[in-house]
């Protein structure tokens, strides 16, 4: 079916709004925070890598107000369960602001939360910068990365809620988002999960696919604006990611898979052993790994070009002066972020092919051959 010209109109427009938003509120908050030293945008760009426990918008530098949206914190310590808002740590990430929770008395340093020793009144750190008086807790707060899942997890109800909806009614032709929502699941469906799957049982893993691509691609796409989403840039969401796509290839593996896997025939009885034991290797450790670090360094390096184009402005200003230095960085890096629209769906298309190819490896039928 093919996607309405309206649509296609509205998604070029609403790409090239997101860029030049992105761009110019970006190049704002450098600009607010006087960042004008290489060490001052490296740990500008490191900090926008990283997760963190509130979104910080801008800094009034006349006043030294940050100004954030806080962020729910859920932190188990020493004394049980502890809640409260991000803003009563007051944009300190540098140990000093201690939050007093009654029987409980917690710092964040280096977007990490700490509960201070008993009678312990600021952190030490060894040789190593490393705080001695000080244990982590265990953090279930709801951070930047949770909340862009959470968003995610809201929008696909809504999208695949109103496909869903449109179809019980007998619509034969999708309206509205739906129009540019069904060619995508068609062509994972045709495209990725028959070929890679089979004819026979690739409707079993289509919900798991489906779900994959669209919430790696609406992560990435969320990552482009200026809330500082980096959710597919950190390396615990990947890593998850690729554990389910282990955990369903090798639970789903048929018998052929695992004869062939543990006790492969046609070798020598002696070389079996060993060869079983690569195959193991790969299948729980390679394959999965492969995937994390695909999705994870791409994203992260989408980023840090962003993020170090945008960095132009300032470097170049003495030689360019801050017209020239700032428009080489603003066409600069509307460049890259009209590639990063692209590469967003790159990942989410190639995440799915290869959980479908090593899901389709483990449920082939080998005799059939």
């Amino acid at each position: 079916m093919m996607v309405a010209k309206n649509s296609i109109k509205l998604l070029v427009v609403f790409i090239l709004a997101l860029t030049s938003f992105s761009v110019s509120a970006q190049n704002d908050e450098v600009a607010n925070n006087l960042i004008d030293s290489p060490k001052e945008i490296s740990d500008y760009i490191a900090h926008h890598l990283k997760d963190s426990h509130d979104f910080h918008l801008f800094t009034d530098n006349s006043s030294g107000t940050h100004y954030s949206m806080p962020l729910p914190v859920i932190v188990w310590t020493s004394n049980g369960l502890k809640t409260f808002m991000s803003s009563a740590f007051h944009h300190d990430d540098n140990g000093t602001v201690i939050v007093d929770k009654g029987d409980a008395q917690l710092v964040k340093y280096h977007s990490k939360i700490y509960e201070l020793e008993n009678g312990a009144t600021a952190l030490n750190f060894d040789d190593k910068h490393h705080p001695t008086n000080a244990s982590k807790v265990i953090d279930f707060s709801i951070t930047k990365s949770v909340f862009g899942m959470i968003i995610t997890g809201i929008i696909m109800l809504l999208l695949f809620g109103g496909l869903a909806r449109g179809y019980k009614k007998g619509n034969g032709i999708p309206k509205g988002v739906s129009r540019v929502l069904e060619p995508l699941v068609i062509y994972v469906r045709d495209e990725i999960a028959r070929p890679n799957i089979g004819e026979k049982k690739y409707r079993k893993f289509m919900g798991f696919l489906l779900t994959v691509f669209f919430f790696i691609w609406i992560l990435n796409m969320l990552g482009l604006t200026p809330l500082g989403f980096n959710v597919t840039g950190q390396i615990a969401v990947t890593a998850c990611l690729a554990i389910f796509t282990m955990i369903i290839y090798l639970f789903s593996g048929s018998k052929d898979f695992w004869a062939h896997t543990l006790w492969m025939p046609g070798v020598p009885y002696v070389l079996r052993p060993i060869l079983a034991v690569i195959e193991l290797v790969g299948f729980v450790i390679i394959k999965p790994f492969s995937l994390l670090v695909r999705l994870f360094a791409n994203i992260t390096a989408g980023h840090f070009i962003v993020m170090s184009l945008i960095a132009l402005m300032i470097t170049l200003k003495a030689s360019f002066g801050p017209v020239v230095s700032t428009g080489m960085s603003l066409a600069l890096t509307l460049f890259i972020m009209v590639i990063e629209v692209l590469v967003a769906f790159l990942q989410a298309f190639i995440f799915t092919m290869l959980s479908a190819l090593f899901i389709g490896m483990a449920v082939e039928e080998h005799d059939a051959h």
